[in-house]
């Protein structure tokens, strides 16, 4: 038996030898769906598709999908008696695009906020009291600054434990053609461990042989990925330090020294079990893999001085250094080819404050930001031209929309070349998270995330007909996501 997709707007069609056998399949095997929906089963096959690899181009191709796994691709494959058939014809099968920053796709922990801090206890007495009226508990100013501390010092904040395995923002994502994001914990200055998962989980499936199936271990193909920190005036927050730009720089440089000298502490004691066991911070742990090169170190940083602060921190703790945000990077190529760093460019939002769209309450954007943003779609062909690996994020765009239309712009007005913006979005960003023997390509053996474009990917508007993740469609008919109030923005840059 055989199902058949004709077309982006086509109905699944089920064709067999015998009429009972029809009868049976189209009730049981295969309903009928709608156009972005498709039916569930272990292979599928996209046959007549213009197929770009990431490494080479197909014309006219067959690409083969078995148990979420590429089985085949190429120009003359044949295409299994068990599978169901999407006819490519008129469309481009691309690889999976992969967000290198989406802290969208990590649920914080309850009372967690965005910056931490703000739910630290505030000094009592004094303070503006508990929930609902009640007085709040008197509490020391030592009280306040070490729930402070604990909230912007997450370094063991594991985000493969708290990924969304689903949800109509993952949705969003897949229908801009992401099929993969870089997970980012959101809450304070030193944030966490990221890691690497895919969008969408598989089904449920019933098996009364276990209590419950682990929905987040499904979506993650790599962790952790990188530690993550940023430098965020404000964010803070709350009474007393750090509340300004350089107590932040402090807080995070103080949190390095402290590990260093915990790291070492605790080779000290291992060999002097008779003295006394020094006080210990198990959260400092996790930044010992970063200070010994293991865990790439990941800096929010966007202007030239920013990049500079970064890259200073991370020659003085011999880190491996990853600037995320880079709107003035292509400033930075010599310093971030002498630190052997790598970059994940965010591009600055069309209709956030302080974009193309002005800021809130119609103030003037100031003429450096405009500089920055006019310059943005160029700094992608100076890297390349650099030989600095990069990759893109979405962080801080309204929608997921903006992500390859601001890829789009470096191609169109940036002089990037179409087949080095797609590695960046694919292959490159792979080899960022050490995955690339898994995703990237459109390779046998690679995980099947694929998605099928109307026209070609960095058209202005470009059409992402069906998505695969896993080897699974994933349903893109969701409500777009409103502009007003988006994701977290990055006009810091």
């Amino acid at each position: 038996m055989r199902a058949e997709v004709r077309g982006p707007r086509s109905e699944v069609r089920v064709s067999v030898v015998a009429a009972s056998v029809l009868a049976l399949a189209t009730t049981f095997a295969y309903p009928r769906v709608a156009a972005k929906q498709m039916p569930a089963a272990p292979v599928y096959a996209i046959t007549g598709a213009k197929i770009v690899t990431g490494t080479s181009t197909i014309d006219k191709g067959t690409l083969v999908m078995r148990n979420g796994i590429i089985e085949e691709v190429g120009p003359s494959v044949a295409v299994p008696a068990d599978a169901v058939v999407v006819d490519g014809s008129n469309l481009t099968a691309y690889p999976g695009l992969i967000d290198m920053t989406n802290t969208t796709a990590v649920e914080l922990p309850r009372g967690a906020g965005a910056g931490g801090a703000e739910n630290a206890p505030e000094a009592a007495p004094g303070g503006r009291g508990g929930r609902g009226g009640a007085p709040a508990a008197v509490q020391t100013w030592a009280d306040a600054d070490r729930a402070k501390r604990e909230a912007l010092l997450n370094p063991d904040f594991d985000a493969a434990a708290h990924v969304r395995a689903d949800g109509v923002e993952m949705q969003r994502l897949a229908a801009a053609g992401i099929t993969t994001v870089l997970a980012v914990p959101a809450s304070g200055l030193i944030r966490g461990e990221s890691a690497l998962i895919n969008v969408a989980a598989p089904p449920d499936q019933d098996d009364v042989s276990r209590v419950a199936g682990y929905r987040r271990g499904a979506v993650v193909i790599a962790a952790p990925v990188a530690e993550h920190i940023t430098f965020a005036v404000g964010r803070g927050g709350g009474p007393g330090y750090p509340e300004a730009l350089l107590g932040d720089v402090a807080f995070v440089r103080q949190a390095f020294c402290d590990a260093k000298w915990q790291k070492d502490a605790r080779a000290w004691a291992d060999k002097h079990k008779d003295q006394p066991r020094p006080e210990f911070d198990p959260a400092l742990d996790a930044l010992a893999p970063a200070l010994d090169r293991r865990l790439p170190v990941s800096f929010e940083a966007g202007e030239l001085r920013e990049i500079l602060r970064a890259l200073a921190m991370a020659k003085e703790f011999n880190l491996d250094p990853i600037v995320t945000g880079g709107i003035e990077a292509d400033e930075a190529v010599s310093d971030l080819k002498s630190a052997n760093a790598k970059v994940i460019l965010t591009f600055p939002s069309a209709t956030a404050p302080g974009g193309r769209g002005g800021g809130r309450g119609g103030a003037d954007t100031p003429i450096r930001v405009t500089r920055m943003q006019q310059n943005a779609p160029k700094v992608p062909a100076a890297l390349e031209k650099a030989g600095i690996p990069y990759a893109f994020s979405s962080e801080g765009l309204q929608t997921p929309a903006e992500f390859v239309r601001g890829v789009a712009r470096a191609v169109r007005d940036g002089g990037l070349p179409p087949d080095q913006a797609l590695n960046a979005l694919t292959i490159n960003a792979a080899r960022m998270a050490g995955a690339a023997d898994r995703l990237g390509t459109l390779a046998k053996g690679k995980i099947a995330n694929v998605i099928l474009v109307d026209g070609e990917l960095f058209a202005e508007q470009p059409r992402i007909r069906r998505v695969f993740v896993d080897g699974r469609p994933v349903n893109i008919d969701v409500p777009a996501a409103q502009p007003a109030g988006g994701r977290r923005g990055a006009a810091n840059h």
